[in-house]
C-alpha cells in the first residue's frame, strides 16, 4: 500500500509541475449523459423515465454503457434475458426450454450460461458458483423487465468492485423503488404464449410498498410443447432514494417446462426427425428461487455509504440428452443435474470527496462477502428416472473481496483513477456415496471414488486495475484502461483426483484464474446533433479457458486463450420521437499453446483400424475456441411519443463461430428481425403487436460441434455388436448439432391502469 500512496503523491505534484495550481483547480470535466427522452412503454415506465434521463453517468471506459428500463422494454423480445441484449455486443440464446439459464456471447466468448459474465440484480449475485450444470450458471429467466430502472453494462477486469465472473462483462441491474400509477399487461400470441403481469406501488408505513406478479405459459413449435409454467413476484418496501434510503425487498419465482435440445443435423437432412422434433422427449427441468435482500445508502455532504445484505434460496433440476445413444445403447444418455442451494451475502462500499493539493479526488473502499452452501450432483437417468450417481456432493464455499480505487481530476480534462482488489475463496467437498447408487464397473462392482474426491482448497489473488480518460478536445475524450481479473472454477474439480465415472486417476485444477485485459477507446458527441459515438480497441487473456463439452452439459479446465477485438457503438435521437441504435463487435479468440491431451486422441483415431470411420475429422488439434463468435451486430430504429402512435425494429445478427479447434465445423451465421408497432392513448391504456423472426430465418438459434449416435446410424449398430473399435464409438458420429430458430411469431399486448 505504501507504493500506492508514493506513486499518488507524485503524480499530484507532477500534474501541478505540468499544467499549473490554476489548471489543476478548474471546474471539473462535466459527466457524460447517457441516454435521451424516448417515447415510453407504458404509463409507468414513462414516470420513471424521466428520472433516469436526469441521472448522470461518469463513464470510466469507452464500452461502458447505460441504460434507463424504459430504453430496454422500447424493443421487442422474446423471453426475459433477451432483454439484456440492450448491452452493444452482447448475443443471449436459448437451446434447452424456456426455463434454463440462457447461453451468452460477448467479446468473442461463448460464456455457456454465465461463466465469465457477470449478472446482478439489485446487489445480489445471479451467477452461481460450483453449480450442477456449469460454473457461473445465470438464470435470468426470473427477471421482469417492466421494473428495470437502469442497466449498466460494462467489459474487461478494469473495474475494482466487479470480482469474481466479470472479465468479459458485468451488467448490474437495478429494480424501481415506486410506480406512480399502477398497471397490468395481459400478452397473447402463437404457438400458445400466455403473460399476464400486475404491479402497483402503495403508501404503507411512511414508504411505498411495490407489489408485482407475473404468471407465464408457453408450448413453442416444437413436436413435443415445451409446457412451460411460470410464477413469479416481487415485494419491495422502501423509503427514499437509491442514494438516501432504505429498502426491503421478497422475490419468488417457479418454473417448470420441457425441452427440445439441439437435434443432429445428419437426422434431420436424412429424414428421421422433423426439423422441429427431439431426440428424447422427456428432456426438461423445473427450477426455483426465493430471496430476502435488503438495502441501506446514506449521502452527507462528502461522504456517502451503501450497504446491501441478500439470502437467496435457489433450486434446479435438469434433464438433458445431448449426445443421445453414444454412452448408453440401450437406455439412452439422459442424465440428471440437481442443484439446491442457499445463498447469503453483504455488500458494503463507501465513497469520500475530498481536495489534495488543490486537486478534487474521490476514494472508496468495498466489501464483497458471500457465501453458497451446495447439494449438488449427476445421476444417469432414463426417461426422468435416475439409476447411477455419478456424482453427490455437498459443497460449503465462502468468498471475501476487499477493493479500494481513488480518482483524481488533474485538469479539467484529465482524470485517472487507480484500484486494486484483493479476494479470498474457500472450500470444502464432501463427496458422498453408497453401494446402491453408485455407478458399476463391467464386472457389477461400484466405482468408488468419493472418498477420494473430498477435501478443501483455499485461494488468493490481488487485481490491480488502472484508467485514464482524456478530454482535451470539446465533447470528446480518450480512455485507457488496463486490469487483472478472475474466475472461480468448479471447487470439486480442485479435490477430484479419481474420475467418478471410471475410477481413473485425473489432475485437479486451481481454484482461481487470472485474467489480463486492455482496452482503448475514444467516446464523442461532436460529430452530429444527438449522435453519440465510441470505438473501443480491447484485448484479454485468460490463463485457462472454459470449455463446453457437448456430451456432457459441462465445463472443463482448458488451455490458455487469447482474444482481442474491436467495438463501435453509435446511439442517435435526432428528434424527441425518433431514436435509433447501431453496434458492431468484431473479435478473434485462439487457444495458445498445444493441447496435447487432444491430439494424443486424434492419433489414436487415425490408426488403421479406426481411420476409415472418419471419426478422426473434427477431432484433430488446433487453435479455434469452439463456438466464439467473430462479429456480434445489432441495430434498432424506435419511434413514437409518450401517446399516439409508436413502432419499433430491432435486428440481431450473430456470425459464424468455429464449432470444433480444429475448424473443421463451423456454424452459420444467425440474422434476425423483430418488429413492433402499436398505440398509447392519454388515459394509460395501450395495445402493442410485437413480431418475431419476421423474415422466417431459417439459421440456428444455437450450434454445437461434438460426436453423438442414434439408431439410424450405421455406426450405432456396429458399435451395439461390437464390431467397430472402441476409440471410434466413444467418439460416434462427428457433426453440427443445432436448436432451429423458432418460426415467425405474433404476440399481442394490452396494458391499462390498476384502478385500486
Amino acid at each position: 500500500m505504501t507504493g500506492w500512496r508514493v506513486g499518488e503523491i507524485s503524480a499530484l505534484a507532477l500534474a501541478v509541475a505540468l499544467f499549473g495550481a490554476d489548471a489543476v483547480a478548474q471546474e471539473s470535466l462535466p459527466d457524460i449523459d447517457i441516454g435521451a427522452p424516448i417515447a415510453a412503454a407504458t404509463p409507468a415506465a414513462a414516470a420513471r423515465a424521466e428520472d433516469a434521463q436526469k441521472a448522470k453517468v461518469r463513464v470510466e471506459a469507452a464500452s461502458e454503457t447505460v441504460f434507463s428500463g424504459q430504453q430496454v422494454n422500447a424493443v421487442p423480445f422474446a423471453r426475459p434475458g433477451e432483454a439484456l441484449e440492450i448491452v452493444p455486443g452482447l448475443s443471449v440464446t436459448q437451446h434447452s426450454g424456456e426455463g434454463k439459464a440462457n447461453q451468452y456471447f460477448l467479446r468473442g466468448f461463448q460464456l455457456d450460461h454465465g461463466t465469465d459474465f457477470s449478472l446482478t440484480l439489485d446487489g445480489m449475485p445471479i451467477n452461481m458458483r460450483t453449480h450442477g450444470h456449469g460454473q457461473g450458471y445465470a438464470d435470468a429467466n426470473f427477471l421482469i423487465p417492466e421494473l428495470l430502472s437502469s442497466v449498466v453494462g460494462r467489459k474487461g477486469p478494469y473495474y475494482a468492485d466487479k470480482g469474481d465472473f466479470s472479465s468479459a462483462g458485468a451488467v448490474d441491474m437495478q429494480y424501481i423503488d415506486k410506480l406512480d400509477h399502477g398497471f397490468f399487461r395481459a400478452t397473447g400470441g402463437s404457438f400458445a404464449y400466455g403473460r399476464l403481469l400486475g404491479a402497483k406501488s402503495f403508501e404503507v408505513n411512511g414508504g411505498n410498498l411495490l407489489t408485482a406478479i407475473e404468471s407465464s405459459i408457453y408450448n413453442g413449435p416444437w413436436t413435443r410443447p415445451d409446457e412451460m409454467r411460470k410464477i413469479n413476484s416481487v415485494l419491495r418496501w422502501s423509503r427514499g432514494t437509491q442514494e438516501d434510503g432504505v429498502s426491503i425487498t421478497a422475490m419468488a419465482y417457479a418454473n417448470r417446462w420441457f425441452s427440445t435440445d439441439q437435434i443432429p443435423s445428419r437426422a434431420v437432412y436424412g429424414g428421421v426427425l422433423p426439423l422441429w422434433g427431439n431426440v428424447d422427449s422427456t428432456d426438461g427441468g423445473d427450477a426455483s428461487r426465493f430471496s430476502l435482500s435488503a438495502r441501506w445508502s446514506q449521502t452527507e455532504g462528502a461522504h456517502s455509504s451503501r450497504v446491501e445484505a441478500y439470502a437467496i434460496r435457489s433450486t434446479l433440476d435438469l434433464y438433458n440428452n445431448f449426445t443421445y445413444f453414444l454412452s448408453h445403447p440401450d437406455l439412452g444418455d439422459q442424465f440428471r443435474q440437481f442443484d439446491r442451494r442457499t445463498v447469503l451475502g453483504v455488500n458494503a462500499q463507501h465513497a469520500y470527496k475530498y481536495e489534495l493539493a488543490g486537486l478534487p479526488i474521490e476514494s472508496r473502499i468495498g466489501l464483497e462477502s458471500r457465501y453458497d452452501n451446495i447439494r449438488l450432483g449427476l445421476q444417469d437417468s432414463w426417461r426422468r428416472q435416475p439409476y447411477d450417481t455419478i456424482t453427490n456432493s455437498h459443497v460449503a464455499e465462502g468468498s471475501v473481496g476487499l477493493w479500494t480505487d481513488t480518482t483524481v481530476r488533474f485538469t479539467p480534462w484529465l482524470r485517472a483513477t487507480g484500484g486494486v482488489r484483493f479476494d479470498y475463496f474457500a472450500a470444502s467437498v464432501g463427496s458422498l456415496q453408497d453401494p446402491l447408487s453408485a455407478p458399476k464397473d463391467e464386472n457389477g462392482a461400484p466405482i468408488w471414488t468419493g472418498p477420494w474426491n473430498s477435501g478443501s482448497k483455499s485461494a488468493t489473488m490481488g487485481s490491480p486495475k488502472v484508467g485514464v480518460v482524456i478530454g482535451p478536445f470539446e465533447q470528446t475524450e480518450l480512455f485507457l484502461n488496463f486490469g487483472e481479473g478472475l474466475h472461480s472454477t468448479d471447487v470439486r474439480g480442485t479435490v477430484t483426483r479419481l474420475s467418478p465415472a471410471d475410477g481413473s486417476s485425473v489432475a485437479t485444477i486451481p481454484l482461481l484464474v487470472k485474467q489480463r485485459g486492455a482496452e482503448i477507446g475514444v467516446r464523442t458527441t461532436r460529430l452530429l446533433e444527438g449522435l453519440e459515438s465510441s470505438v473501443a480497441l480491447w484485448w484479454l487473456n485468460n490463463d485457462s479457458e472454459n470449455q463446453f463439452e457437448g456430451d456432457s452439459g459441462s465445463t472443463s479446465f482448458g488451455r490458455p486463450s487469447r482474444r482481442y477485438g474491436i467495438e463501435i457503438i453509435n446511439h442517435y435521437t435526432p428528434a424527441s420521437w425518433l431514436r435509433m441504435e447501431g453496434s458492431v463487435s468484431l473479435s478473434h479468440a485462439r487457444f495458445r499453446g498445444v493441447d496435447q491431451q487432444q491430439a494424443l486422441a486424434w492419433i489414436d483415431l487415425l490408426s488403421p483400424d479406426a481411420i476409415g470411420y472418419g471419426t478422426y475429422v473434427g477431432n484433430a488439434p488446433g487453435n479455434y475456441i469452439p463456438d466464439s463468435p467473430n462479429i456480434v451486430a445489432m441495430g434498432q430504429i424506435e419511434v413514437g411519443e409518450a401517446t399516439g402512435p409508436f413502432a419499433a425494429l430491432r435486428y440481431r445478427y450473430l456470425g459464424e463461430r468455429p464449432l470444433t479447434e480444429d475448424g473443421s465445423f463451423k456454424s452459420p451465421a444467425t440474422g434476425t428481425l423483430n418488429l413492433r408497432a402499436g398505440y398509447r392513448f392519454d388515459n394509460g391504456w395501450s395495445i402493442q403487436a410485437d413480431a418475431f423472426n419476421v423474415t422466417n430465418s431459417r439459421s440456428d438459434m444455437i450450434t454445437y460441434g461434438y460426436g453423438s449416435l442414434i439408431p439410424s446410424d450405421p455406426l450405432y449398430g456396429l458399435c451395439k455388436a461390437g464390431v467397430a473399435p472402441s476409440n471410434v464409438c466413444s467418439v460416434g458420429v462427428m457433426g453440427r448439432h443445432f436448436k432451429p430458430m423458432e418460426p415467425p411469431a405474433v404476440r399481442v399486448s394490452i396494458t391499462g391502469p390498476l384502478p385500486f
